[in-house]
């Protein structure tokens, strides 16, 4: 049996896997309790749909929304992600469930709204925030004319004046409480009598029947202003974040004979020609057609340097133009492009819940219901005991204020969005939180050898004439002769000699006769006589005796005779990535092992290996023992990230702990991937961990300090040292830092 995560399937072979199922199902619960296995395609028909949430403020409201929606026997899975508003259900026909979901929606936040999601431009996603605006200035004008009053009653306190200063709390306290107390109201019709303002309620409400009027607006008023600042924090937090990801155009400027039009980007075609001037972002995938400029793709890749375009050359949306005016002919439709793929992928990132934030939402569930009853029989049991009922009422009135797990059930998901965010800035695409957090737990990177650490490229790197090997006008000969065998071949070894040559500015002589050998190299005929190019079975076969030459250790070897003598070899070798060798310096300086895995000859991944700074190489692999491989270094390390690109990688990123792609590889490895490096640098390779490990911390702080900050209340309160406003920090005033706290991670740029 082998159950591979990133893909969610269990394959069994048995004489009968199917009798088996209940049982593997026991298995599974008794593991992970909500676990489930069906038989794959078991579902067919099921369609996912996306969904925009708009008007709910409560990280723990969208926490029971999400759970009854999946309560729905209609509904296979539904995925409510509160930092991207987004709910994702999948079912036969989302669409059919649509209004159950609003009412499900609006019984536990009254005002919330679900509706198609639209895929527009950010701008057209802000109109549809006026309405939220508008809520947000009456929130604000009922907090300050509260405050005023709460400011006068404390006056009128002071010059002994007991009905004014009553009167003054109470409409204070209806002033500021009055949409609690309602919301609460209907909330509890509804069966929810953990709902945070039912809460509050109950909490401010017991301070007034006990006699302290100050206090139950006082608390009242801190609870209001910590919401406001709650709520603004949370929505700078996702609008930062978007920012940072959310890179469609708007509009486009669309090229019609000698006239320039304004049009919509979603109304772009497929063929039309649009023009981006100096300083404008590319809007949509095509190909240059007229001008010259150099494109900024930075916010694409985390590259840094400008890439010099001209007529012919493909532009990606995203990138920005710095220079010269550019016609650029529309390749892919704003849904196919890259700036809506970077904003999906993102998206369906958040949509992936670490464990860390289903334990919380589990967690939650528990917390409030144990808040609530120890506030009970704090109330209760010492009250009978010391007959001081106002004291102990009055400590659990604070227990009530703190039961709200809204600071929990929030900042965990939103640092792993932070995370997401921050990652993609930098041209690395995390596939949701699961990636994040088991990235945290690596413990060896494993390393395909070409296109990962090497550039996958042919490069001449030694022009060795015999018995010369220092002469440069032999070596020069050297590789206009082998150049001149070569000129004709389409091999990436002929390529590359070739190449070099021309880049030398070297002529090279056309032959008039060319005879390519299979597995050997080429003969062929120039002006000077009869030219051998190719490896040492090529020479032994022709006869060409070698003298004391030598295979060198690394690279390949194109030996090179005319009329039976050895003039010389070239050796041509990958090219080592630039940053190869730093970047796993910096993997090797978080504590963790580097490996290569590689099909090449050992003394050619040893060399390589060498360079870089690798700690261990295993050579000669097929696809299918590099997971053997990757099996034997995990059950020695821990935890493994593979990186590769080819296609051939494929299972063995399926089969890692967290796989890694590289964005110039093959479409079978960015998809079987955890992890996408957009720039394919290597140096994206321990930033990607830095990143993760960073989000995983902050995740830890967040659920630490507020735990920690709602115990100490608790134990303060208990001891008679904590009154209701330091509970209402605890409440509303953890979660405005936690979620300051989960956006830090978008300015830590080393």
């Amino acid at each position: 049996a082998t159950l591979t995560f990133a893909t969610k399937q269990l394959r069994v072979t048995a004489k009968d896997p199917d009798a088996l199922l209940e049982q593997m199902r026991q298995i599974a619960r008794t593991v992970e309790p909500d676990a489930t296995i069906e038989p794959w395609q078991s579902q067919p028909g099921l369609r996912e749909a996306t969904y925009i949430i708009e008007h709910l403020d409560c990280a723990n409201c969208a926490a029971k929304i999400e759970r009854k929606i999946n309560e729905l026997p209609e509904v296979e899975e539904a995925t409510l992600t509160f930092a991207t508003k987004q709910l994702r259900v999948t079912a036969k026909d989302p669409d059919a469930l649509l209004e159950q979901m609003r009412q499900i929606a609006r019984s536990v936040e009254p005002d919330a709204t679900i509706e198609p999601r639209q895929k527009q431009p950010a701008a057209a996603a802000k109109q549809a925030g006026h309405k939220e605006d508008d809520g947000e200035k009456q929130a604000l004008w009922a907090i300050l004319a509260g405050a005023a009053l709460f400011v006068l009653g404390e006056v009128c306190s002071r010059w002994d004046m007991p009905l004014v200063t009553t009167g003054m709390f109470l409409v204070a306290y209806v002033v500021l409480g009055g949409k609690v107390l309602l919301t609460a109201g209907k909330n509890l019709t509804r069966g929810h009598v953990f709902d945070e303002n039912f809460l509050m309620s109950l909490a401010t409400l017991g301070a007034l029947v006990i006699g302290e009027f100050a206090e139950a607006v006082g608390v009242m008023l801190f609870y209001r202003v910590g919401e406001y600042f709650e709520h603004r924090a949370v929505e700078k937090s996702r609008s930062q974040i978007m920012e940072a990801v959310d890179l469609r155009p708007e509009v486009v400027e669309l090229v019609e004979g000698e006239s320039v039009r304004t049009i919509g980007a979603a109304e772009a075609q497929v063929g039309d020609i649009v023009q981006v001037r100096p300083g404008d972002r590319i809007p949509l995938d095509g190909v240059v057609l007229e001008g010259e400029s150099r494109i900024d793709t930075s916010p694409v890749t985390g590259e840094p340097v400008p890439v010099k375009v001209t007529a012919g050359d493909s532009v990606t949306s995203g990138c920005v133009n710095t220079s010269g005016l550019l016609k650029v002919r529309v390749e892919k439709v704003l849904e196919e492009s890259m700036v809506t793929r970077i904003l999906d992928s993102v998206e369906n990132a958040a949509a992936s819940k670490p464990k860390i934030d289903r334990f919380i939402t589990r967690f939650a569930r528990i917390y409030t219901p144990f808040v609530v009853a120890l506030a009970l029989a704090t109330a209760i049991i010492p009250s009978l005991i010391t007959g001081d009922w106002n004291k102990w009422v009055y400590t659990a009135l604070t227990f009530l204020v703190i039961s709200c797990p809204c600071a929990l059930v929030l900042s965990v998901p939103l640092a792993f969005f932070a995370g997401i965010g921050a990652g993609s800035k930098k041209g690395i695409l995390f596939k949701g939180g699961v990636s994040l957090e088991a990235m945290r737990h690596v413990r060896a990177v494993v390393m395909d050898k070409t296109g990962t650490i090497t550039k996958g490229n042919f490069v001449v790197q030694q022009t060795v004439p015999a018995g010369a090997p220092g002469d440069g006008e032999k070596a020069d000969g050297l590789l206009a002769l082998a150049a001149a065998c070569e000129k004709n071949s389409t091999h990436p070894i002929g390529t590359s000699i070739v190449s070099a040559a021309q880049q030398k500015g070297l002529e090279v002589e056309s032959p008039s006769a060319v005879e390519e050998i299979a597995g050997q190299g080429i003969r062929a005929t120039v002006a000077a006589g009869q030219v051998l190019c190719g490896n040492r079975k090529l020479m032994e076969r022709f006869q060409v005796p070698l003298g004391d030459h030598q295979d060198e250790a690394y690279g390949t070897e194109v030996l090179v005779a005319l009329n039976g003598q050895f003039l010389g070899y070239l050796l041509i070798a990958d090219t080592l990535k630039e940053d190869a060798a730093a970047a796993i310096g910096e993997i090797k300086g978080q504590g963790i092992r580097t490996v290569m895995l590689t099909g090449d000859a050992q003394n050619s991944a040893e060399a390589v290996a060498r360079q870089a700074g690798v700690d261990e190489v295993h050579a000669r692999l097929l696809p299918e023992e590099k997971l053997t491989e990757l099996q034997k270094i995990r059950q020695k390390n821990g935890a493994v990230m593979f990186v590769g690109d080819g296609i051939n990688d494929a299972p063995v990123l399926a089969g890692a702990d967290v796989g890694a792609a590289m964005g110039s590889g093959a479409d079978a490895a960015i998809e079987a991937a955890d992890v996408v490096f957009m720039t394919s640098a290597m140096q994206a390779v321990p930033q990607s961990l830095s990143i993760a490990r960073r989000t995983n911390r902050i995740a830890w702080q967040n659920v630490v300090f507020a735990l920690v900050v709602k115990a100490l209340v608790m134990v303060l309160g208990l001891a008679g040292y904590a009154n209701m406003w330091a509970a209402v920090f605890a409440d509303t005033g953890v979660a405005m830092i936690c979620v300051i706290n989960s956006i830090r991670i978008l300015y830590q740029h080393k």
